[in-house]
């Protein structure tokens, strides 16, 4: 037995622990720092000529096995004030998060609107759900008669001068929905005249 010991002391290449096993080993470990990916990075697309606001943060609950599990939900308005307007709705655990996922929601559904002097080209009613709504076109120098989420969404469009009424509801959600059906419908005169094949000087909108 002592012989043994002496032997493996005097040839280190019987030691597993040293020699061209270990090399194998560090290099193996080497091969698998090599390989591991690096961290993705995740690029914002927001638009600087874009203005956002939040309309609405709500906190909800969804029942589950074990209990409830809760999580914030944000309704957020994006527009460049010169037509162009969208809004998103984005859950998550957190405030922050839900907010940016609703960013990104409501820049993938941008609707165009026509504005006609600073104002709405005719009167329209919008509805939705318990919410309903009606605008009318205002002259120059009236400003902005409306309020809440109907509001900061005809402010980022680009309107100036409007009248609205709220004739029932007030969940921003369905205020939001109701808005947004009412300027979907609005047409130009010019879109009016290019669809009765007439000359848009003949037509007046009332």
């Amino acid at each position: 037995m002592i012989e043994e010991t002496k032997n493996n002391e005097e040839n280190p290449e019987n030691d597993p622990a040293e020699g061209p096993s270990a090399e194998l080993f560090s290099n193996e470990g080497k091969k698998k720092q090599r390989r591991a990916a690096p961290p993705k990075k995740v690029s914002s697309s927001t638009n600087p000529d874009m203005e956002e606001r939040v309309v609405a943060v709500s906190r909800v609950a969804k029942v589950v096995k074990g209990g409830r599990r809760f999580s914030f939900s944000a309704l957020i308005i994006v527009g460049d004030k010169k037509g162009k307007v969208g809004y998103g709705l984005g859950k998550a655990r957190e405030v922050p998060e839900a907010i940016k996922k609703a960013t990104h929601e409501a820049y993938k559904h941008m609707i165009s609107v026509p504005i006609d002097n600073g104002t709405l080209p005719h009167m329209v009613l919008g509805a939705y759900d318990a919410g309903k709504i009606i605008f009318k076109p205002a002259a120059e120098g009236t400003g902005v008669k409306a309020a809440g989420a109907c509001r900061s969404i005809l402010e980022l469009v680009g309107i100036k001068n409007v009248l609205t009424k709220s004739l029932r509801g007030n969940n921003p959600h369905n205020v939001v929905k109701a808005t947004f059906r009412a300027l979907k419908s609005l047409r130009s005169i010019e879109r009016i005249a290019e669809l009765r094949g007439k000359d848009s000087k003949t037509l007046r909108i009332k």
